[in-house]
């Protein structure tokens, strides 16, 4: 959602010159991707937690 936001903004800031939106924009996009990072890591450790379980389990 970030990342969409941010792109927006971005192209708003480039379209009416506004170097400020634009770098707005920019920062929203990569406060997306960071959130998006978390988020996988985040799943990947349940998945490891997921399968360690499994294997004390079997």
């Amino acid at each position: 959602m970030d990342k969409l936001k941010g792109k927006g903004k971005e192209v708003v800031g480039k379209l009416t010159g506004d170097r400020r939106k634009e770098a707005e924009g920019k920062t929203d996009q990569v406060k997306g991707r960071a959130k998006e990072a978390m988020d996988e890591a985040g799943d990947r450790a349940e998945g490891v937690k997921d399968s360690l379980r499994r294997d004390d389990e079997g």
